[in-house]
């Protein structure tokens, strides 16, 4: 079954098979609309009728398409973590580079493919209640969970704020890939890759 958003995102969480896979077909039809439509045109009703579930199935998770927006983006999150772990699980031992290179990786291949990502993404592209800077906080959070025991460092503060800070840049830089080439300008994404290694050669070198 694919993951779902946390419970804390939704108005209830699901707790059969059932509910959980109509969860999932909702937040699939919200991600193929945003690339359809944009998030400005996009409507609950649209959602549900796309989905083929009521629109009383949608309202039961969500309260406005803000809050459905959201809970993809936290889909987004956690499958970029699925598969970054399964890559760094795969590779074995290889210190920070390898970990560099999956996040990336991963990263740049949901921007290219995953319907609604371009516009979602973990949340940075529209404005999802109040959060301003939160969900790179919230990725670079999951970054120090993932990879402290990978890098054989403690998850603490300074590996977090050493995190945050390439989360940002990072950002920042595949933002404007992105503005210059629909797929991403890869001397662009070259370019980060080696403002990020040099960063984080210098920290945790």
């Amino acid at each position: 079954m694919k993951p779902v958003p946390h419970a804390t995102s939704l108005r209830r969480a699901p707790v059969q098979r059932r509910s959980a896979e109509r969860l999932s077909r909702i937040l699939d039809a919200c991600a193929d609309l945003l690339d359809e439509v944009g998030y400005d045109a996009l409507s609950t009703r649209a959602v549900a009728l796309r989905a083929g579930v009521p629109i009383g199935s949608v309202y039961r998770f969500f309260g406005n398409k803000r809050q459905m927006a959201d809970a993809l983006a936290q889909r987004n999150l956690e499958r970029w973590s699925e598969r970054v772990a399964e890559r760094l699980a795969a590779a074995g031992p290889g210190g920070w580079r390898t970990a560099l290179d999956a996040v990336l990786d991963e990263y740049l291949a949901m921007k290219r493919t995953a319907p609604g990502f371009s516009l979602v993404d973990f949340g940075n592209q529209i404005p999802v209640g109040t959060r301003h800077g939160e969900p790179n906080h919230r990725v670079a959070d999951r970054l120090t969970a993932l990879l402290a025991g990978h890098l054989g460092r403690p998850a603490d503060e300074d590996l977090r704020r050493t995190f945050l800070v390439a989360v940002e840049a990072a950002d920042t830089l595949v933002q404007l890939a992105f503005r210059v080439d629909p797929d991403g300008d890869e001397k662009i994404i070259a370019e980060m890759r080696e403002l990020l290694r040099a960063y984080l050669g210098r920290v945790l070198d």
